[in-house]
């Protein structure tokens, strides 16, 4: 008759370990069914499962093993019925919740600790993503990441991100949650929007700031960014007061447009992974080629201002690039590329951008207003663009691999 028993060593890890344990298990004819192993901070830390017949003695050989190879090693019974749990357990859904911040504080464990038991989930894994912290405690280049896994069966999704949301805002630490599955780590396009995304401005606005008009024209990009106005008639309201303005200008702003933090790591990492990558905005093409050839974006999609005797007329071409037409292009870009809306990222800042977000297999809300954060799936508002690679599952150890 079989017994199943759960063979638990910690210690100072060292090498040879593992192949003195496996000697005392294959001594005892055991038979493995699960193995976890982890090393953290010089500490080992294994686990396993085995089966084995009633009268094998493991444990003998195990105190042996433990004493050669310094390790507290223990043995501990399993009843049939602890492990129909832990495999009924393993089959319940999987969530990611991923902690961002320049820092992370350490209380905010014990709420997300009471945030997850309040919805029934167990915390399976919790390991970083981040690289270490500086001894002199300066923020982390690329700032502080954990990703913890979750399971549980039956939970309020939607709720549970409302209220991780809430608890975030509380601790200045973004708070994302995915649904575990395999398309999280193959991931293959990725689109943006541009304006206060890839940009640290809005380009309209800074047309009507060279054209004396910034007050009239920022007012009405303020209301629509909150959702306040529809799109395509604020658009159409801001582009007549730049009638007038002088081609060169374009230019001139094109040179001097503030990157985003963290876009140009973001997009080196994505081209070196072989991601597709496109920008849908509803500012213009004129801009959008110049960071096309700056950071190397596959594709573009914007509105194109008519131009007539080097002045701008106050109009664009049709159709307007609004929100529909925006999730519209995710989905034909995704169809044409051969792949699953599943592998699909977008990011944007602003109302307009909402309707993609939820398009997409991974919607993110970047430094966004408050109704789009609230609305939109998942948000980074601590931290730079590059963070979405932490979304995506990238340890910053791997990435830094490859750089070198």
């Amino acid at each position: 008759m079989t017994r199943r028993v759960l063979i638990r060593a910690t210690g100072t890890a060292r090498p040879g370990q593992l192949a003195g344990l496996g000697r005392a298990l294959a001594r005892s004819g055991a038979r493995l069914l699960d193995i976890n192993q982890s090393v953290t901070f010089g500490i080992l830390s294994l686990e396993a499962l085995v089966g084995l017949d009633r009268d094998a003695d493991l444990e003998g050989s195990l105190d042996e093993a433990g004493d050669a190879l310094g390790l507290d090693v223990q043995a501990i019974q399993v009843s049939a019925e602890d492990y129909q749990r832990w495999s009924v357990e393993a089959s319940q859904p999987r969530l990611i919740l991923t902690l961002l911040a320049p820092h992370l504080p350490a209380g905010i464990l014990a709420e997300v600790g009471g945030l997850t038991a309040e919805h029934g989930l167990t915390v399976e894994l919790i390991h970083r993503l981040s690289g270490r912290e500086p001894l002199d405690g300066d923020v982390p280049p690329h700032g502080s990441c954990v990703e913890c896994w979750l399971r549980g069966e039956g939970v309020d999704l939607e709720r549970l991100r409302e209220k991780a949301l809430a608890l975030g805002a509380m601790h200045g630490v973004d708070i994302a949650i995915q649904q575990d599955s395999i398309w999280r780590r193959h991931r293959r396009l990725v689109c943006f929007d541009m304006d206060s995304t890839l940009i640290k401005a809005e380009v309209i606005d800074e047309l009507a700031r060279r054209h004396g008009v910034y007050d009239e024209v920022a007012a009405v990009t303020e209301r629509a960014m909150r959702g306040e106005l529809d799109f395509q008639q604020s658009f159409r309201e801001r582009m007549a007061k730049l009638k007038g303005l002088d081609e060169a200008v374009l230019a001139e702003i094109a040179e001097s447009l503030p990157l985003m933090d963290g876009v140009e790591r973001l997009m080196a990492h994505l081209k070196r992974l072989g991601y597709r990558t496109a920008i849908l905005s509803g500012g213009f093409t004129y801009f959008a080629r110049h960071l096309q050839r700056k950071l190397g974006f596959d594709e573009i999609h914007a509105n194109e201002l008519v131009i007539e005797d080097g002045k701008v007329t106050g109009e664009v071409r049709e159709p307007i690039l609004d929100a529909e037409r925006k999730a519209e292009l995710l989905e034909e870009i995704a169809r044409r590329e051969g792949l699953a809306m599943e592998q699909t990222i977008a990011v944007g800042d602003g109302a307009n951008d909402l309707k993609m977000l939820a398009t997409a297999g991974l919607g993110i809300a970047f430094r966004a207003k408050p109704l789009v954060r609230s609305q939109a799936r998942h948000s980074i508002s601590t931290l730079g663009l590059d963070a979405v690679l932490y979304l995506i599952g990238y340890r910053q150890v791997d990435l830094e691999r490859e750089e070198s």
